[in-house]
């Protein structure tokens, strides 16, 4: 006689998990199937295709009406499961109760909502079921304007969808790049172009902050930043939590799902589960794969035979037409893996393996997504690939291809593309010139003025010579800026900015780089360029900062830090000083000295110490001295007129403002300053990087000094009358330093190279081109010119500064 078994949830794993069962023991069981949903069972992870137009409901409906009355199953659709009486063995539903022997849980999973504010305003929808696929293509056929909150795979999905249906979409994603449980930041970064290019917004780091409406209708997201995003239909697409419910309610054993054993066993031993309600080995589940592994378990179970559920490795793919996207196993760093990496930025291609030891753990492509299964099956299977690593990363079908051409990126340069900044040569122009006859870098500088000024860019001259000629051109070796890469330092500024490369992995995607993310050599380099090209955009990455940098204070050898706050121009007050020596004595610090620059350090300050004595000196009203940065130190100043016989201006005044205008800033290398009064020259002006001499008849201007590892004087820049005139120039040359420069080159390196005439001509010569660099460089200012104390310094980021383990409970365990 056959037993009666309860299915609540015609969803695709108990879809799957009946058909194992009716193939294998036909006549086993009498089915009674209830599903929330007025239907029966359908491709879930098709209602994207649905969404976009690109396919109909009916072309994913996987078990029909007349399916389940094939299987003789009692269907109860859009009837819910109220309750479960485990000790009469009866499931209780909105029409009445139904006796089983054995049970099965498969009630799948529910959207979460985000419990801000305005989320039950009409207009707000998750994106689960038919029924919400439904409500967006209603809102869609309206027109307008849709917000998506969630970069992961169903909202992506969801805005690519909404906009094939005609509506302007923003997604807003709260992580720094798209998919990041699925993809390395690289792939990231394609997937984010792809989308923009198809005319959808994508605002990465963006955090929700409430939901506006009127009249009961959304009508605009706002972020915490204070933006508002109008939009007339917002889709909250940022996780699922499994359906436990009504197995919590019935007194199953639940985690954060209804938990299982191997054999897809509940705590109740008639009762069984599988699909995205349940938690196995602490792990839950949201992609289609394991659950159809599940199913095929459970179908075994029930018919009393050994089988066990092992979770295996499962690969992703974007469900958005033309966005090739592919991400198995595991990417993410850790100690003994290693990387190999392709790209191809003129096809926009992207892959990036990792391996452990002999075998591959990973696999993250873009763009080129053919070998996907070909690399999952090596991953599932743990395959040696010690013999084919050299062509591991060219797929199943390479038979001895060439390696990556090097001058890849130049050769994608549009002819539209900036070479020569200084003479506002583009690619083009220099083309047009090499096929007219000039074929070397002189005839190109004589034609075109290309590489004729600064000459920062005549590497990237000689590439573009290389990729139009050929053999017939021979490219003189450079130093590559890294490893990671063939191109120089200057190569790389001049390509982020006639790229307009934005973002590192903009950068790394677009110019080929070796490694998935860098090095300790090029990651602060590329902070640095893309920090001081688009100041406004870009946002600095404090991790690719050096330790002193990272935690704003100086380590010393023994592992403690010096703090040095700042004071303007070498004055402080009474009330300064008392704080200081409050913060010394609280903090037990050993040692409290003068520095060269006219401060005064703290030296043997613990690391776990520093949130709080930063926090006392801001309350003081000190900022941090900025003495770890690649940028200003200080501007050292004698007393000037206001106490000297021989001081002829106002040294004091006119250090304190240029360190308010300068301080904060982020500069290629340390950048220290000095006001002298006179030509006595108390102040040390003449071997700084900029220095200022006061004379009777105005201010000589100097730069190009230097005191450390090589000792050089200055040389003249310019003099002029009046003090708002050495602000202006100094801004300029502080600003034509930062934009062309080589990262960890101080200003009389970088002078050595560009010639102290070419300066001259941008900064004092041409007055537009002057007050257009010191607006570039107030600009800059405007983000920068903040304490990097004050935040680390608030109560809630103290955590982050103590010691990883309190090593006293060891030696007392001891």
């Amino acid at each position: 006689m056959a037993q009666k078994l309860v299915v609540i949830g015609a969803g695709m794993a108990s879809g799957r998990m009946l058909e194992h069962l009716f193939e294998e023991a036909p006549g086993a069981y009498e089915v009674t199937l209830f599903n929330a949903e007025p239907r029966g069972n359908y491709n879930r992870i098709m209602l994207s295709p649905v969404l976009s137009g690109e396919k109909t409901f009916e072309d994913i409906v996987t078990h029909d009406e007349a399916w389940y009355a094939a299987q003789g199953v009692h269907t109860r659709f859009g009837e819910k499961v109220v309750a479960i009486d485990r000790a009469a063995k009866i499931v209780v539903g909105e029409k009445g109760e139904v006796a089983y022997d054995k049970l099965v849980l498969a009630t799948g999973s529910t959207p979460f909502i985000i419990p801000m504010p305005g989320h039950q305003l009409k207009g707000v929808v998750a994106y689960r079921d038919l029924e919400d696929t439904n409500a967006m293509i209603a809102a869609a056929d309206k027109g307008g304007r849709a917000v998506v909150i969630g970069g992961g795979l169903l909202g992506l999905e969801a805005a690519a969808g909404l906009k094939l249906r005609g509506m302007e979409v923003t997604v807003v994603h709260i992580m720094g790049h798209l998919m990041e449980r699925q993809l390395d930041a690289s792939a990231g970064y394609l997937l984010k172009k792809a989308l923009e290019d198809r005319g959808i917004e994508v605002l990465c780091e963006a955090n929700s902050e409430e939901i506006l409406g009127e009249d009961g209708h959304v009508r605009a997201l706002k972020l915490k930043d204070g933006r508002e995003l109008p939009c007339d239909s917002l889709v909250m697409a940022v996780g699922i939590r499994p359906g436990v419910t009504l197995g919590k309610e019935a007194g199953l054993d639940c985690g954060r799902g209804i938990i299982v054993d191997d054999a897809m066993v509940t705590s109740d031993a008639s009762i069984f589960a599988l699909g995205e309600c349940i938690e196995h080995n602490g792990q839950i589940f949201g992609l289609v794969a394991p659950l159809y592994d599940q199913a095929k378990v459970l179908a075994k179970t029930l018919q009393g035979e050994a089988a066990a559920y092992v979770a295996r490795e499962v690969s992703t793919k974007l469900k958005v037409t033309g966005c090739d996207l592919f991400s198995a196993g595991d990417f993410a760093e850790a100690p003994g893996r290693e990387d190999i990496v392709f790209r191809d930025p003129g096809r926009g291609v992207y892959k990036r393996l990792v391996l452990e030891g002999d075998r591959l753990v990973g696999a993250v492509m873009y763009g080129d997504t053919a070998d996907g299964n070909w690399f999952f099956g090596l991953i599932k299977d743990g395959t040696d690939v010690s013999a084919m690593r050299d062509t591991l990363i060219f797929g199943p079908s390479f038979q001895g291809g060439a390696s990556s051409d090097p001058l890849a990126a130049v050769a994608a340069l549009p002819p539209e593309a900036e070479i020569c900044g200084c003479n506002g040569v583009c690619k083009g122009k220099i083309v047009e010139a090499i096929q007219n006859g000039a074929t070397t870098l002189d005839a190109i500088k004589a034609s075109t003025k290309a590489s004729a000024s600064c000459g920062s860019c005549t590497g990237l001259v000689e590439q573009v010579m290389a990729v139009t000629m050929g053999d017939a051109f021979v490219l003189p070796s450079a130093t590559p800026m890294c490893k990671c890469t063939e191109l120089t330092h200057e190569d790389v500024r001049l390509l982020i900015k006639s790229k307009a490369l934005k973002s590192m992995p903009a950068v790394m995607q677009e110019l080929g780089w070796k490694t998935p993310d860098g090095c300790a050599s090029c990651r602060p380099a590329l902070n640095y360029y893309l920090l001081a090209d688009w100041p406004l955009e870009y946002k600095d990455d404090r991790q690719a900062r050096f330790v002193n940098e990272r935690n704003h204070a100086n380590i010393q050898k023994d592992g403690t830090y010096s703090v040095v706050p700042r004071m303007w121009g070498g004055v402080t007050t009474p009330a300064e000083l008392r704080a200081i020596a409050d913060a010394a004595e609280k903090y037990d610090v050993p040692m409290v000295k003068m520095t060269g620059g006219q401060r005064i350090d703290l030296l043997g300050v613990k690391k776990e110490d520093l949130p709080a004595i930063w926090a006392d000196l801001n309350a003081a009203g000190m900022v941090s001295g900025h003495a770890y940065t690649k940028g200003l130190r200080t501007v050292k100043t004698c007393v000037g007129t206001e106490f000297c016989r021989f001081g002829t201006q106002d040294s004091t005044g006119l250090g304190i403002r240029l360190e308010k205008m300068l301080w904060g800033s982020w500069t290629p290398h340390k950048l220290k300053l000095a006001v002298t009064g006179c030509p006595r020259n108390c102040a040390e002006a003449t071997c700084k990087d900029i220095g200022v001499v006061c004379v009777e008849s105005g201010y000589q201007i100097v730069v190009g000094g230097a005191a450390g590892m090589e000792v050089k004087e200055t040389e003249l820049l310019c003099t002029v009358a009046t003090e708002d005139e050495v602000m202006e120039i100094i801004a300029a040359f502080t600003q034509l330093y930062r934009e062309n420069a080589r990262y960890l080159h101080r200003i009389y390196k970088w002078l050595a190279k560009v010639g102290l005439e070419w300066c001259k001509a941008q900064v004092v010569e041409d007055l537009a081109n002057r007050r257009a660099l010191a607006e570039r460089f107030e600009i800059s200012q405007s983000v920068y010119r903040t304490d990097p104390w004050a935040e680390h310094a608030k109560p809630s980021e103290r955590a982050k500064w103590a010691p990883i383990a309190d090593l006293t409970l060891v030696e007392a365990a001891q």
